[in-house]
């Protein structure tokens, strides 16, 4: 085997990006995957890529510039600007625009804006209410041959449907098949999306597209994966799990160790850890996050274990780790789906809240971003936490796996006729819960929450309110019986924020601050160190991209 090869430690969007790009610049590439499927983390996201100043938006007439962005960068990570690497970020922003223009270029995908859609902390400097958020245009699985079969598919997302098709039918209504009503919101979806109105949807095309369109992060790699396809210098082993790295006397990585169906082998060349991150490793969710089995699950693929990370730690690879506060990790809840826990917009929508054991609100409970913050709060945690509900709900937007108005798993979601009830049901203290319920509801019938701001943050009543709910997508009061509620715990989606310290070109760098010569790492395996303690949907996407195209500029440093 050619020693100058590249080995991509998985085939996920950042792994295929790669390998991608070494072969088109004359290189070769093997991409060694633990799974015997393609797409990591990546292809069960939503698909958002965000980018400053990029080239779609800039066609389409939207003004932003890398200042704007870089201010609203740094707003996000003010708090802890100590775990801001600003050499990494300046590297990052800037040469994002050009790696994403490339990849449209070069035909890997189609970029199109999300429309409509805010940064996250519209608060915060330097925000924009549109342009930053790229994903792929429809791609039609055909596109894939034989590979199709092999692609992960999102259960988080309703895969086939666009952005702007969802957000007209709604988040939840969207995941639960919800047909378009006579209401004209065929035409509206058809106007927000520049396609033509669609009938009733099916599981195989929630869009009414003929074809098998892949859209949301599904979408996004298989765009990647149909052009890698046509590539003589990409070979792609799945169930092949890498093992260890292989090391010289001097401690550069100079291969690795894999266990392919036909047995142990060892490949050499330079190694590009995308391995995404921890999400199904115990240990380090215990290290990282501080949170037991009880409050954590994950909905990212359980090949998620973390290999990249303790790997390139046993050849001396320094980590770098993020506040549990400040990690994007989101509530879910106990189910009956393939990886035990469920997550949705359901706890964002009208006429619902969450308490602590207490039976208190802590948080704007519609937010992610606050929930994490407020539960996890070293001086004041909130754990274990809880969605409450009532039949409104239940009526209009079940949970999970739950259809509207279905029946929930009994193990899993308590029921009660008053609250008091529910609380002892659920281990909360009910009296509590009843007091807490009468003032939300006091003003939760006006659409306004005065004591935490539910319904504040522009980007939740976009990507995950009712939008047929008014007068606000996210607030109802809880008011008609029976009343429900279930434990919640905190859900990875394969951004684990802490991972390998590695600098703004992707190398990793050892515990005494150097380069390991021949070990690099893109995606989520990396520490989001490029964005310090902040996070905004896409970074994590965006940043893969960006870096794997570094990456690769620097393994083969010129077109052969």
């Amino acid at each position: 085997m050619d020693e100058q090869q590249v080995i991509v430690v998985g085939a996920g969007l950042s792994g295929l990006a790669t390998a991608l790009g070494v072969a088109l610049r004359g290189g070769r590439a093997v991409v060694l995957e633990s799974s015997a499927m393609v797409g990591g983390a990546a292809a069960y996201s939503g698909g958002m890529v965000w980018v400053g100043a990029n080239h779609v938006a800039a066609r389409e007439g939207i003004a932003d510039d890398l200042g704007l962005a870089e201010e609203y960068v740094r707003d996000l990570t003010a708090e802890h600007p100590d775990l801001l690497d600003e050499i990494a970020m300046k590297r990052w922003l800037d040469m994002s625009p050009e790696a994403i223009e490339y990849w449209e270029n070069v035909d890997a995908i189609r970029w199109e804006i999300i429309p409509d859609l805010a940064d996250y902390h519209s608060e915060a400097a330097g925000a924009l209410e549109v342009g930053r958020y790229l994903t792929n245009a429809v791609i039609d699985g055909s596109e894939l041959g034989e590979w199709r079969e092999l692609l992960r598919v999102s259960p988080n997302f309703p895969v086939g449907m666009t952005y702007a098709e969802m957000h007209v039918k709604g988040r939840r209504s969207s995941s639960v098949g919800a047909d378009a009503d006579a209401s004209g919101e065929d035409d509206e979806i058809a106007q927000h999306a520049g396609v033509p109105a669609f009938g009733k949807t099916d599981a195989a095309s929630p869009a009414g597209r003929d074809g098998d369109p892949l859209t949301f992060g599904t979408g996004v790699v298989a765009s990647f994966l149909a052009r890698i396809l046509r590539e003589p210098g990409v070979e792609i082993r799945l169930s092949t799990p890498v093992t260890s790295l292989i090391t010289d006397a001097a401690g550069a990585v100079v291969g690795v160790r894999a266990e392919s169906p036909d047995g142990s082998v060892a490949l050499h060349g330079p190694v590009v850890l995308a391995t995404s991150t921890y999400d199904w490793n115990p240990e380090l969710v215990e290290e990282f996050l501080g949170l037991g089995p009880d409050d954590f699950s994950s909905l990212a693929p359980t090949s998620l274990t973390g290999t990249g990370i303790t790997m390139a730690r046993e050849v001396g690879a320094d980590v770098a780790r993020v506040p549990a506060t400040r990690v994007p990790i989101v509530p879910g809840w106990n189910s009956r789906s393939d990886t035990g826990v469920s997550n949705g917009p359901e706890y964002a929508l009208p006429h619902c809240l969450m308490v602590d054991r207490a039976g208190r609100r802590f948080c704007d409970d519609s937010y992610w971003v606050t929930i994490v913050r407020g539960a996890l709060n070293p001086d004041d945690r909130h754990l274990p936490f809880y969605l409450v509900w009532d039949e409104q709900h239940h009526r209009k937007y079940g949970l999970g796996l739950t259809p509207p108005g279905g029946e929930y798993p009994a193990e899993f979601v308590m029921q009660a006729d008053d609250l008091v009830t529910l609380g002892e049901r659920l281990g909360v203290d009910g009296d509590e819960l009843a007091h807490t319920v009468a003032r939300f509801n006091e003003h939760a019938e006006r659409g306004e929450d005065p004591e935490f701001g539910r319904g504040s943050v522009p980007f939740i009543l976009r990507f995950a309110g009712d939008p047929a709910h008014e007068p606000s997508p996210v607030l109802g009061p809880l008011t008609e019986p029976p009343f429900y509620g279930t434990r919640l715990k905190f859900v990875g989606t394969g951004i684990g924020s802490s991972g390998l310290r590695a600098d703004g070109d992707g190398h990793v760098l050892s515990t005494s601050g150097d380069v390991i010569p021949g070990l690099y790492a893109v995606g989520s395996v990396a520490a989001l160190t490029t964005m310090g303690s902040g996070y905004n949907s896409g970074f994590a996407l965006g940043r893969g991209l960006t870096v794997a195209y570094i990456v690769a500029q620097e393994l083969v440093p010129q077109d052969r």
